[in-house]
């Protein structure tokens, strides 16, 4: 069976950028039982968000460039191609915030504001 995050246009992954992850764990944990996962990445450690030990989203500290910005849940939309998806995003009115680039062994992804200011990311997972 296909997986159904992986179809063009599909919400692929959710992710929190906080300044607090523990406490941001323990809030979530209490809200919703959400079990995780802490794993290295080449900024630290990620965690990965479970139901029912299935990976469902993300948390992980805020990166160099995003301090001082509020923490926000950011939506990664599933695209055949980022760099189409960068090229046709200026051509309906949006902006580019983040060119595309390659998380390894993960795929490639950037982030878009539409012509109202909304943020999402685009990701193009890569094929396994």
């Amino acid at each position: 069976m296909e997986n159904p995050i992986m179809k063009h246009g599909t919400f692929g992954w959710f992710e929190l950028m906080t300044t607090d992850v523990e406490a941001a764990k323990t809030f979530y944990n209490g809200l919703f039982g959400w079990e995780y996962e802490t794993v290295p990445i080449t900024q630290g450690f990620y965690t990965m968000v479970k139901v029912d030990g299935i990976p469902v989203a993300g948390i992980m500290e805020m990166v160099e460039e995003c301090k001082g910005m509020t923490p926000s849940w950011d939506i990664y939309i599933t695209v055949e191609d980022v760099d189409v998806t960068v090229i046709n995003v200026t051509k309906l009115g949006g902006k580019v915030l983040r060119p595309a680039f390659d998380i390894p062994n993960v795929g490639r992804f950037c982030v878009l504001q539409d012509p109202q200011g909304a943020v999402i990311m685009a990701m193009s997972y890569l094929k396994k």
